[in-house]
């Protein structure tokens, strides 16, 4: 290729020492001056005013570049001066170093570009140089290098990196695991950033100084309906998930397709504007609880021979008018069922399993249109949280002896709590209140009531759900007016940050499903495409 199109045209200094082999030196016959130099008498010496000189003699062992004008090195920039064994860039404007720019320099031992402007190099920049001994990048303007930029150098014996404002995240992790390995001398110079180690020379670093493993929901598969619940399930040694489609009028139990390598519907529930459904394996046997807002609420059983759901029971008829959330849970050995009423004159009621069907219990909360119902356990006792639209939100907790839940303590200066979801971490309670408009909140089980911890701005909000997936813990804030938040929690500050955006419309239901080692996070869209997401590892230094 030509030499000196690529570069702008620019007053330098080029002193060209000429070595040719033998062990008597003669001195060299009078050629030609190249093209774009101003030689001298002997054309030893050729001032380039474009850039890499062409017309070089082929058999040159050693460059010199002194304030050239030009501000890269492409690929091949050396081919027509194969006997090259040293090169040096200095004081120059060069800015940029390509793939493969010294290709073809089998011989050449030493490279020094020192004081120049270069800001990036390329990873395969110095590829083939297998007999490069030195090399020196000192006093550039490199924050970062590419990961493997000094692979296949096997005869370097020495590195000189000083004077760059080298930035030492996860970009440069590489480099620390690479002086440790090697046998060659560095010369490193310091940190520039960040903040925290701003000063530190990198001879210092460690290993342990980085964190460079994060995470991300990545979109995996979308399904083409709304929904307003998402109930994982384990059934015989697999897990299932449970999904609420209030427009489609039923409820869709999916699985995973290990040929298709993606969630199917492989059983659906029909009936009449259902709000949640509930799974639960009582017995042995697959209930599905179907709670609508017309038709009356049922509960449903899968038959062992042919795997259709059968309606087994209307569940109390003269009781629920409007439900609005299920929670299932066992206490003393008895399975029970509570299901939040929102209308105004109905209660909150709690069903016990008597072998056939659920059966009313115990009524919790009348008149007082609960929205949501959590059951959790507080310093070892059963408990259940009520949230309501008309008052802040009563914990109940279970009298062993009356076999029946008491109300114990309410949440204090949290009206119009719209859910509740709990969480546990390093022994402690805490719970995510969610709130439509004004702040939703973290709090923790500090004895007898909760505290506050941490508020999140929430602007229609009707979903904030704490997740525990692996070691990471997250807190997903649902919005029907902008993308979903999701917070990550830092254990140093103890508090959750912002972490990514989800675009799903009006959320309504977030849950984490481990299915063969890989896990995903549905979410259900009140307007859209309900969505999964699969949670994936990133290692920001690779």
């Amino acid at each position: 290729m030509g030499w000196g199109g690529p570069w702008a045209c620019a007053p330098l200094l080029v002193l060209l020492l000429l070595a040719v082999g033998g062990a008597e030196r003669r001195r060299a016959p009078r050629r030609k001056c190249p093209i774009g130099c101003s030689c001298t008498q002997d054309n030893a010496l050729c001032d380039r005013t474009d850039g890499v000189p062409r017309g070089l003699p082929p058999d040159i062992t050693s460059l010199s570049l002194v304030r050239s004008g030009f501000t890269e090195l492409r690929e091949g920039s050396f081919l027509q001066t194969p006997s090259l064994q040293l090169i040096l860039f200095t004081s120059s404007t060069l800015g940029l170093i390509r793939d493969d720019a010294f290709v073809g320099l089998l011989h050449l031992e030493y490279l020094f570009i020192e004081n120049n402007k270069v800001g990036s190099i390329s990873k395969n920049a110095l590829r083939g140089l297998k007999g490069l001994v030195h090399l020196s990048l000192a006093h550039n303007q490199l924050e970062t290098l590419p990961r493997h930029l000094f692979r296949g150098l096997d005869a370097l014996t020495h590195v000189d990196l000083r004077g760059n404002p080298f930035h030492c995240d996860c970009r440069i992790k590489w480099l620390v695991e690479w002086l440790s390995s090697t046998n060659a001398s560095a010369e490193l110079g310091e940190c520039w950033g960040p903040a925290e180690l701003n000063g530190t020379r990198l001879s210092q670093l460690q290993l342990q100084d980085f964190d460079c493993i994060t995470t991300a929901l990545a979109l995996f598969q979308s399904l083409p309906f709304q929904a307003l619940s998402v109930e994982p399930f384990w059934y015989r040694g697999e897990q299932h998930v449970a999904i609420t489609q209030p427009f489609a009028g039923r409820c869709s139990l999916l699985e995973w397709d290990h040929l298709d390598g993606a969630f199917r519907a492989y059983a659906a529930i029909n009936g009449s504007s259902p709000v949640a459904c509930k799974p639960l394996v009582v017995e042995g046997r697959l209930l599905v609880v179907l709670a609508q807002l017309a038709g009356g609420s049922h509960v449903w059983r899968q038959e062992e021979a042919s795997g259709r759901f059968v309606r087994l029971q209307e569940l109390g008829p003269q009781r629920i008018r409007k439900p609005n959330a299920l929670a299932s849970f066992r206490v003393d050995g008895d399975w029970f069922l509570a299901v939040a009423d929102s209308s105004k004159a109905g209660a909150t009621t709690l069903f016990r399993w008597g072998g056939r069907g659920f059966y009313a219990h115990q009524a919790l909360h009348a008149w007082h249109r609960d929205t949501h119902v959590e059951f959790l356990e507080l310093a070892g006792r059963p408990s259940l949280i009520l949230a309501s639209s008309s008052q802040r939100p009563v914990v109940y907790q279970w009298s062993r002896p009356g076999r029946a839940f008491l109300r114990h303590t309410d949440i204090p200066d949290m009206d119009d709590v719209y859910a509740v979801k709990h969480f546990r971490l390093r022994g402690d309670v805490y719970v995510c209140l969610t709130r439509f408009i004004g702040d939703s909140k973290v709090m923790r089980w500090e004895g007898s009531m909760f505290r506050d911890v941490q508020h999140m701005p929430s602007r229609g909000s009707m979903v904030f759900q704490p997740l525990g997936i692996g070691s990471h813990r997250y807190a997903v804030l649902g919005n029907d007016y902008s993308f979903s938040q999701v917070y990550r929690y830092d254990a140093r500050s103890g508090l959750f940050v912002r972490f990514q955006e989800l675009n799903t419309q009006a959320p309504r239901s977030f849950a984490h499903l481990a299915v063969h080692q890989r896990d995903f996070v549905f979410a259900a869209s009140f307007k859209g495409d309900t969505q999964i997401y699969r949670h994936i590892t990133i290692d920001l230094s690779a």
